[in-house]
């Protein structure tokens, strides 16, 4: 089973995938939020390449793990881009991954500047690989 993850953000979406097994997820690519929401070529070509079978969305919470003030908008993307897509749509809290991929680009020796296009699509492996570890059979 492959999976797709969203980081949904305001300005910019990360894209994450599964590799076939959905053992190991991967960083694919950051796209502006509407090319994302409104299903635009450039979303497409990534959804063919991958094939997915479920779509991961973040679920933005806060610290002590209740729905955070993003989340109910969050959540509607993500079902509408599932709906679009025809794929059922999971949720995954999301909390603290965007700081963890900040820490890992810096480890890599990138600027604040430089990491800005690459923190969302490292997030979502982040909280991809999360969901895949939670649904080994």
């Amino acid at each position: 089973m492959r999976a797709l993850a969203l980081d949904i953000g305001d300005a910019r979406i990360g894209i994450a995938a599964s590799d076939l097994s959905g053992t190991l997820a991967s960083p694919v690519k950051v796209l502006p939020a509407q090319e994302v929401l409104s299903c635009a070529r450039s979303f497409r070509y990534i959804v063919e390449d991958y094939e997915p079978d479920v779509l991961v969305c973040g679920r933005p919470k806060t610290l002590s793990g209740e729905d955070g003030p993003q989340a109910q908008k969050v959540m509607e993307q993500g079902r509408k881009i599932g709906e679009t897509l025809g794929l059922p749509v999971e949720f995954v809290d999301e909390r603290l991954s965007s700081q963890e991929a900040k820490r890992i680009l810096r480890e890599e020796g990138y600027s604040e500047k430089s990491m800005r296009g690459r923190v969302d699509m490292i997030a979502a492996s982040l909280f991809l690989q999360a969901w895949l570890d939670a649904h080994k059979e």
